[in-house]
């Protein structure tokens, strides 16, 4: 996927975008701060934060309509655009930075910001147009990886540029270089063609910004990840920005050491990203998000302990070399790494999640939503810092201890919000910690659009092994003593699982569930049923019942066959006794999860289905 035509363009050109925004961004900085002071206007400090200011406004402004923008037109053709324009504001940049007009070069920053609103939601919503649904994650983590790293890079490489003899004149032909580099790299993209009814484009800042809101929040579970993601921002931005003074209050570090800390936390996120990958299995897996959540608390707390006493001379200043050849600052270093590789762990999933729900045709508009919620979370987080650090004079050492415990809150809230997200968790944990569990022919669950899904019934928790198989959400049939376990009920309900009994005990529930059924087939939903109508006695797959007939007479819909193997015999089975009441005997011993091609139920009947699940429990396929 890397090295394909679809996928390395594109990566190329937003490396490259995002090493430019950053090396143009420090330049300027950097140049206010140490050089020609007397020619601005302002003070250095209001310079600084009318910097800071002017980038990030655009994502207010602008984000809205970039997202109905990108939505609307040819993916490829809008950044060959937007990039063109980049080459054209670097150029008029290069001319600023040669004349020393820092006022000029304020405006473009805010140009270039106003580049980057638009570039975002395409960047996003680009990759579910072009990657195939196994290649999701894979994509959404080179991305991460390429972003960060890129941050980094831009960060040191402006500090490098401002130190040189011919800081200028490299500054302006740098700056040049890479908006060409992207540009042409971006001519490679292929063409990405509108997904939907192209709509009418208005631009109408402010009030798009509440309607891009508004439309996105009527999917909770979207909204909840949007906010999630602005929350790891939040956390960043507040790391990112006290990197310089606690190195220099509590590590008594000169410039070197705040890189080392900047590389740390970034390499962090970058090595997060891609172990989300390799965790993840090919799909959108949100169980490794609550790794990530429990990372950024423990190892932030941990960061805050690992604080070595001050040196004995108070003049001493640790440079790079010193620093990290100072046995006392390993375990502070490694916090800090782990801090960036919770986050990697994180956010990754969670930008996937949103590409994989978001209608086709409105991703643009839902990750241009997400853009402008990090802003404002970034902002919120430079008041919180003002007022605790300014005002109250908090030391950035309780500001970082409350963002752990704060974290730990907003984990909690997001789950509580979103049960689907605490699901995929313990799903992950059966699927990868209590079992080892194989999937075969995940590619065969279709992407869209209603369906039935028939599997044999073997344990209380095939449901929790199905879940973590499936790249969608599945509403699961159960049997109405299963779905009231105790430790299971909660779990159970949020998931949406559809209680059944036999008419004898209850016929109300038993209607109910075959209007449930038909309900959530007439919403497009997945929806599986264990048709033997219990668990397995003897480990073998029993006759189906007539019920699995009933629900396609009614809803003749694709069926997908399922089979489990290698749970006969677990705890949650009835193998030696009624399940839950034997010795646990097996741990993380191999399961399977073979997936079947799509079959028509009505005609094959539940006797011709129950041969096809059979049959892949006996002969299953090859990936």
């Amino acid at each position: 996927m890397l090295l394909s035509k679809r996928f390395l363009p594109y990566f190329i050109t937003q490396c490259l975008g995002t090493l430019n925004d950053n090396i143009y961004k420090n330049v300027l900085l950097l140049l206010v701060t140490y050089s020609q002071v007397d020619a601005l206007p302002v003070s250095v400090n209001l310079f600084v934060n009318l910097a800071a200011g002017v980038f990030i406004l655009p994502f207010f402004l602008f984000s809205a309509h970039a997202g109905v923008v990108a939505d609307n037109m040819d993916k490829a053709k809008l950044i060959r655009r937007l990039k063109f324009i980049e080459l054209v504001i670097m150029a008029c940049a290069a001319v600023a930075i040669l004349s020393q007009s820092y006022l000029m070069m304020l405006l473009l920053l805010f140009i270039m910001g106003s580049q980057s609103a638009y570039f975002g939601p395409v960047k996003y919503s680009l990759l579910p147009q072009t990657l195939k649904p196994n290649e999701l994650i894979n994509g959404n983590a080179w991305v991460e990886m390429g972003t960060f790293v890129a941050i980094l890079m831009g960060t040191l490489f402006a500090g490098v540029i401002v130190a040189s003899e011919y800081r200028l004149g490299g500054a302006a032909v740098i700056v040049v270089c890479l908006a060409l580099g992207g540009y042409l790299a971006s001519c490679a993209i292929p063409a990405m063609p509108v997904q939907g009814k192209i709509e009418k484009i208005r631009f109408t800042p402010l009030a798009g910004t509440w309607r891009c809101i508004a439309k996105v929040r009527q999917t909770p579970s979207i909204w909840m990840a949007i906010l999630a993601i602005s929350w790891f921002w939040f956390l960043g931005a507040t790391y990112l920005t006290q990197f310089p003074n606690f190195a220099k209050l509590y590590l008594h570090g000169d410039a070197t050491v705040v890189s080392l800390l900047l590389a740390l936390f970034s390499i962090g996120i970058a090595m997060g990203s891609w172990i989300c990958e390799r965790v993840s299995y090919g799909h959108v897996e949100l169980g490794v998000i609550p790794f990530g959540v429990l990372g950024l608390t423990v190892f932030t707390v941990d960061f805050i302990l690992a604080i070595p006493p001050a040196p004995v001379d108070a003049s001493f200043v640790y440079n790079f070399s010193q620093f990290i050849s100072d046995s006392q600052h390993f375990r502070l270093m490694a916090d800090l790494f782990m801090v960036g590789l919770s986050g990697g762990l994180f956010i990754v999933p969670l930008y996937a999640f949103i590409q994989s729900r978001a209608a086709a045709d409105e991703c643009a508009q839902a990750i241009a939503a997400n853009n402008i919620m990090n802003a404002l979370f970034m902002v919120v987080a430079a008041v919180l810092s003002i007022v605790l650090l300014g005002v109250l004079n908090w030391s950035i050492s309780q500001l970082l201890l409350l963002l752990a415990a704060l974290n730990a809150l907003v984990a909690i809230y997001v789950y509580a919000q979103v049960p689907e997200f605490a699901q995929r968790f313990v799903s992950y944990l059966f699927s990868h910690f209590l079992y080892r569990v194989s999937v075969t022919g995940r590619q065969n669950i279709p992407e869209q659009g209603a369906g039935v899904i028939v599997c044999n019934h073997v344990s209380y928790v095939d449901a929790l092994i199905l879940m973590g198989a499936s790249t969608r959400p599945v509403r699961f049939v159960m049997d109405k003593s299963i779905s009231e376990i105790p430790l299971l009920k909660y779990l159970f309900r949020h998931a949406g699982v559809i209680p059944i009994c036999s008419p004898k005990q209850s016929r109300d529930t038993y209607l109910q569930a075959f209007e449930t059924i038909h309900q959530a087939l007439n919403n497009d939903e997945l929806v599986c049923i264990f048709p033997e109508g219990r668990l397995s006695v003897d480990g073998e797959i029993a006759e189906f019942r007539a019920g699995i007939q009933r629900i396609l007479e009614r809803d003749p819909v694709t069926v997908i066959p399922m089979a489990l193997r290698g749970l006969w015999g677990s705890y949650f089975s009835h193998q030696g006794g009624h399940a839950l009441t034997t010795r646990p005997t097996r741990f993380w011993s191999k399961v399977d999860v073979v997936i079947g091609a799509e079959v028509n139920g009505v005609e094959l009947g539940r006797h011709g289905l129950q041969q096809c699940v059979k049959q892949l429990h006996d002969n299953p396929v090859n990936d």
